[in-house]
């Protein structure tokens, strides 16, 4: 178990109500907290470390316009090998320490002819096609209810600002649904067929687990994709890990916009 007092006395006398989980190639955005604490996920008793390239395994505490957030740099994916219990534990952290509100970044790939490599997707929906979910197991009412109502698990108020911030600083903000599979290894042209039948806009492999713990947890979260790449049989280019990590620079930009406004404009 994650020791959640060890986490507040780190945390010093910082108190972050949002907390921003940065996804493969996207942790820079941490770089523009301004009086930041940074506390590597290895100082915490219990708490996970994250494997994979482009995820510092650390977090970063610091001041994005009028607030104090807490930015995670590199989450916890099924295909490391963890729980998806492990990602429940992480959120409910998060909240133990004041955290209201998530807002989750994810590098996706397209299945959608018209989200290009680079463009920035708002998610308004998912699908969990990873076969697990990280509420399974004996539940404590305590913490959250045993069947969990996800009809508003993004939350439309926070999506209205980010649409609005986008169209005022002239981003193109796609919106979708977002497949999430487990991974590691990318999908077949078939399944992408498949996915794309089933009415999904972008595939990953990540952000539904915390999406899930969230609603369990009662914090308002948002979420939003960097698209990195088309699915495999919609583009020529082989699929790598390093080209997600090359095109999601290309969108780094505007979502550091997107969310330096959003923050200076609540």
């Amino acid at each position: 178990m994650i020791d959640t007092q060890q986490f507040k006395h780190l945390l010093q006398k910082k108190k972050p109500d949002t907390a921003i989980i940065l996804g493969s190639g996207l942790s820079t955005i941490a770089d523009n907290l301004k009086d930041s604490l940074t506390i590597k996920y290895s100082e915490i008793k219990g708490f996970p470390t994250s494997t994979v390239t482009g995820h510092k395994g650390q977090m970063v505490i610091g001041t994005i316009g009028k607030h104090e957030v807490l930015c995670m740099q590199g989450r916890f994916h099924l295909y490391e090998g963890y729980h998806p219990s492990v990602i429940k534990d992480v959120i409910g952290s998060l909240k133990s320490v004041g955290i209201t509100k998530l807002i989750l970044t994810n590098a996706a790939g397209s299945l959608n002819p018209k989200f290009a490599p680079g463009q920035i997707m708002l998610i308004y929906d998912h699908i969990n096609l990873s076969g697990c979910n990280p509420l399974i197991g004996p539940n404590d009412d305590k913490l959250g209810p045993r069947f969990v109502d996800m009809t508003n698990a993004y939350n439309s108020s926070m999506n209205k600002k980010i649409r609005s911030i986008a169209k005022k600083l002239n981003i193109t903000l796609c919106e979708g649904t977002y497949l999430m599979v487990t991974g590691p290894n990318f999908e077949t042209p078939a399944e992408i067929r498949a996915f794309r039948t089933l009415g999904a806009d972008a595939v990953g492999m990540s952000t539904v687990p915390e999406v899930i713990s969230a609603a369990y947890y009662g914090l308002k979260t948002i979420a939003l994709s960097v698209i990195t790449n088309f699915g495999a049989g919609m583009q020529i280019e082989k699929l790598s890990h390093e080209q997600t990590l090359t095109n999601a620079s290309k969108g780094i930009k505007d979502l550091t916009n997107l969310l330096q406004s959003y923050f200076e404009e609540k």
